[in-house]
C-alpha cells in the first residue's frame, strides 16, 4: 500500500515536511519525547508540481500534560482547595474571619 502525501507542515520542529494527513483535522508527532501539534487549515501550497493543505504549528505538549519548561509533571502538586485542604472562596454573604 502506498501513501500519497497531501499536506505541508508549517513552523515547529517539522516545518516544510510534507505528510499524509488523511484530512484529519489534527496531527500530531513525537519528537524528543514531546508531542508537537499541527492544526489543519483552508490554506493551501503548491510545491513540486502539487496542492498540499497547510496544517499549522500549535505547539508541544508533553505526554504526562503540560507545556516544556512551563511546568515540571513530576513536581506538580495538587492546588489545596483540589485536595480537600481549602474551602474556597467565600460566597456572598459570608463575612470572612
Amino acid at each position: 500500500m502506498t501513501t500519497r502525501n497531501d499536506a505541508i507542515l508549517v513552523g515547529g520542529p517539522q516545518d516544510e515536511t510534507l505528510v499524509a494527513s488523511g484530512d484529519a483535522g489534527l496531527l500530531e508527532a513525537e519528537l524528543d519525547g514531546l508531542i508537537h501539534r499541527y492544526i489543519r487549515t483552508t490554506a493551501t501550497r503548491d510545491r513540486e508540481g502539487k496542492t498540499f493543505t497547510v496544517y499549522n504549528y500549535d505547539g508541544e505538549v508533553s505526554p504526562g500534560g503540560g507545556e516544556s519548561g512551563s511546568e515540571d509533571a513530576a513536581a506538580r502538586v495538587a492546588s489545596p482547595l483540589a485536595a480537600g485542604q481549602a474551602t474556597g472562596l467565600p460566597t456572598s454573604g459570608s463575612t470572612g474571619s
